[in-house]
């Protein structure tokens, strides 16, 4: 059996279901923290267990039968780690025979600016390797989904507002991502492999400025700003801290070239080329 955490969440639900259009719904189980909010999984044929990753107990009924299990990271930055750990020693106690764990790909954990946020995924996979389990790493690159979140819903009229300077990023959207995850979770000889799933092109936020110049037919400025305006900026508009400092430690992982690197994994697991940014834009904004 195959267990996909996070199941509610985009990516989760993503890969559930192009998990079972591979193998059949009753191989596969899904763990959700709230079941009110499982209805649709269920009417997909799916079984729903109910527990999270500070629930140590609950997690290894959960996991009981089961042999692959999908680890998606939380999203909780605060003690993600201790999350994680509750999921992999469950896992353990319930037999698990494979963790697959959703990671990040970058260029330097030790010299990024976004060490403090995302340190954490790179603690689990040494934590899982030193358990002694069969692993699979997907490094996920950074969504192409994080675009309209940090240039907003105005882009095309205010243009692009945003401290990354010329830094740039191998996107990959979350709908590649769920279906290049389901891929290797639905077949075997996995074990050990970690794939780095980028896109085959690397994009600057004057990239985006560009494309969305061209498909709209007006001109959409790039401005990457002092980083202490645009913290003012963000403030004035009434955004929370903690999405204030997410978005000033990203832009300055992005400057720093953190996401910038390519690979030919996420194409070569998919079978084809993944979304590139101009189709993404287009059906984003247009």
């Amino acid at each position: 059996m195959i267990l996909v955490t996070g199941a509610t969440g985009h990516l989760g639900a993503a890969v559930v279901k192009h998990l079972i259009a591979q193998i059949p719904a009753s191989q596969v189980a899904v763990l959700v923290r709230n079941e009110s909010k499982a209805d649709e999984l269920k009417a997909l044929g799916v079984i729903v267990r109910v527990s999270d990753y500070r629930q140590l107990e609950s997690l290894e009924k959960a996991f009981a039968g089961v042999d692959k299990l999908l680890l998606i990271s939380s999203s909780d930055f605060n003690d993600r780690f201790q999350q994680h750990k509750n999921a992999v020693d469950a896992a353990k106690k319930a037999g698990v025979k494979h963790i697959f764990y959703t990671g990040v790909t970058m260029r330097d954990i030790e010299k990024s600016p976004l060490k403090a946020f995302l340190d954490s995924h790179f603690q689990t996979e040494d934590y899982i390797k030193a358990q002694g389990l069969a692993y699979t790493f997907f490094r996920n690159g950074l969504y192409s989904e994080v675009i309209p979140m940090f240039l907003g819903a105005t882009v095309l009229e205010t243009g692009v507002f945003f401290p990354s300077g010329e830094g740039k990023v191998a996107f990959a959207s979350r709908a590649d991502l769920a279906e290049a995850i389901a891929n290797v979770l639905a077949a075997d000889g996995h074990e050990g492999k970690i794939y780095a799933l980028a896109g085959t092109q690397s994009y600057s936020f004057a990239d985006v400025a560009n494309a969305l110049s061209q498909l709209s037919s007006k001109t959409v400025a790039f401005n990457s700003p002092e980083p202490a305006v645009f913290q003012q900026v963000l403030a004035q508009i009434g955004l929370p801290e903690p999405i204030i400092q997410m978005s000033l430690g990203f832009a300055a992982g992005i400057k720093n070239q953190d996401f910038e690197a390519t690979s030919a994994d996420l194409a070569r697991v998919l079978g084809r080329e993944p979304e590139n940014l101009q189709s993404f834009l287009q059906k984003t904004y247009f």
